[in-house]
């Protein structure tokens, strides 16, 4: 359950003055194809150029076909006619100002988390349709705090680039969700709550062979294989005090979670060799994998006191040499690489006139 903290981070800034965004480009906002050089902040040194893909609503959860052709995102943009997220396909040279994306989800429900599938012809997501057509409600805050909604209805389908269901890959009662596939193309990584906790599971692409990898108590998920498909980095809200147990038990029985404490974990993707990762404090999630393999770029608030901004950092898979990549003033998240290396997409909220919107970005990465 990934792309909610977004929006709830967006709802928090309409409170706060932001200084303006010195960094904006006509070029960019006229939705030009070029490569925008002044759309950089000046410490962002990995970013040979950057290109900004969307323009409106709240895009996020970009992934790469394996040929690098194309990607698949989720968007609640209500300008392309949807009421909440659902998937949408785009060609990797494209942008979307005035144009339309094609839709590959059905429209019903509410949609998380596509991955292309090593055909490049399929995508596999997790969707709510069956348990209903309408959006589900969708509950930001508890007693005050901030929190995710862990649909039950939520299912793992294989869809065709026509928006065509092919397959149902999951059929337990309960979250089934968040699935990513495995360079090698062997296997699904996805999170479920089957066991009655948030844990990690891995099957083979057709769905078969289902295997629990993680057994600790806590929020196990947003969890991707490094490029050579032996491990696994992934993001974890593991409940220490007698108080944090009971309460994330109390919210999970309502179908809830609370993400605003969370550190990164790797393993082997068989689940074995599990080790934590970071020890920041805060939230820190959306972790990819460097195309080395060596080391994991992700999302973080660490740094900040009143939860915002949040930026992408890197750090190696040892725990040691932590980066900071981006130095945004609001929201840059779900950091993706091409399978090349050469580029990497990721949500932002930079460039959006000081509103609400989150939109995809693509840099030229330089090491």
């Amino acid at each position: 359950m990934k792309p909610l903290i977004y929006s709830s981070l967006l709802v928090v800034l309409l409170s706060v003055s932001c200084k303006s965004d010195k960094h904006t480009n006509p070029d960019a906002e006229s939705g030009a194809t070029t490569w925008v050089d002044s759309l950089i902040y000046p410490e962002e040194k990995h970013f040979k150029s950057l290109k900004q893909i969307t323009f409106g609503g709240d895009n996020a959860e970009a992934y790469w076909s394996f040929d690098d052709k194309q990607l698949v995102f989720q968007s609640n943009n209500t300008a392309w006619d949807v009421k909440c997220d659902q998937m949408f396909l785009m060609n990797a040279d494209e942008i979307f100002k005035d144009n339309i994306p094609p839709m590959v989800s059905t429209g019903k429900g509410r949609t998380t988390c596509a991955y292309f599938l090593p055909d490049n012809k399929h995508i596999i997501y997790a969707s709510t349709h069956l348990g209903g057509e309408e959006c589900p409600e969708t509950p930001l805050r508890k007693n005050g705090k901030y929190i995710w909604p862990i649909y039950d209805t939520y299912d793992i389908f294989v869809a065709d680039l026509e928006g065509n269901i092919t397959a149902q890959l999951t059929n337990e009662k309960g979250y089934d969700a968040e699935p990513t596939v495995s360079p090698k193309g062997d296997k699904i990584v996805f999170t479920s709550d089957r066991s009655g906790d948030l844990e990690l599971y891995t099957m083979n692409i057709d769905g078969s062979d289902v295997k629990q990898i993680t057994f600790e108590l806590g929020y196990d998920g947003g969890a991707f294989f490094s490029p050579d498909g032996t491990k696994l980095i992934f993001r974890s809200s593991r409940p220490k005090t007698e108080e944090e147990i009971k309460e994330y038990k109390d919210l999970l029985a309502e179908g809830l979670v609370q993400p605003t404490e969370m550190e990164l974990y790797i393993c082997n993707a068989d689940g074995s060799d599990l080790r934590q990762l970071t020890n920041l404090g805060n939230a820190n999630w959306s972790p990819f994998f460097h195309p080395s393999g060596e080391k994991v770029l992700f999302s973080s608030n660490f740094e900040s006191e009143r939860g915002f901004p949040f930026n992408l950092y890197m750090i190696d898979i040892d725990g040691k040499n932590l980066k900071r990549i981006t130095h945004s003033e609001t929201f840059d998240a779900f950091p993706v690489f091409s399978n090349d290396g050469k580029k990497l997409i990721f949500s932002s909220n930079r460039n959006n006139g000081g509103g609400r919107d989150t939109n995809l970005f693509i840099a030229e990465w330089q090491d």
